[in-house]
């Protein structure tokens, strides 16, 4: 048994066009997972797309079942929440795994370790002595 009957014209568009902008995004997502060709290039695709394509379908769900339920239903924006936070987060701790696995194989093709981070305390330079003046 289907409510799609009760859901006005106004409600039914904007569920379905943004149904259809999360979808696209998705499959934006997708496509830019396959075109591109190193694994550093493919980690920013499918965060856009899963980002941004689930918060547009969760967007719609919230608009038709609270029109359907004549109150707003928000619990599907804990979902979105959730996707929307964890996707990117474990997407750059992928990355950041990946990184530290080709510096430490000696991957030339990888960018080298960053200059904008100050040595730890009690580090030296390579070639000092310590206690020499």
């Amino acid at each position: 048994m289907t409510h799609a009957v009760d859901l006005p014209a106004w409600a039914a568009l904007l569920t379905a066009l943004l149904v259809l902008l999360g979808a696209a995004l998705a499959l934006i997502g997708a496509v830019g997972t396959l075109r591109f060709g190193s694994f550093f290039e493919r980690v920013h695709a499918p965060t856009l797309g899963t980002s941004w394509g689930t918060g547009a379908i969760v967007l719609a769900s919230v608009v038709c079942f609270s029109v359907l339920g004549s109150r707003p239903v928000m619990h599907e924006v804990l979902i979105g929440v959730f996707v929307t936070v964890t996707t990117p987060v474990t997407l750059m701790l992928l990355a950041r795994a990946t990184l530290y696995r080709h510096r430490a194989e000696g991957d030339g093709n990888v960018p080298p370790q960053s200059t904008l981070h100050p040595p730890h305390v009690g580090d030296r330079p390579k070639g000092s002595r310590g206690g020499d003046r």
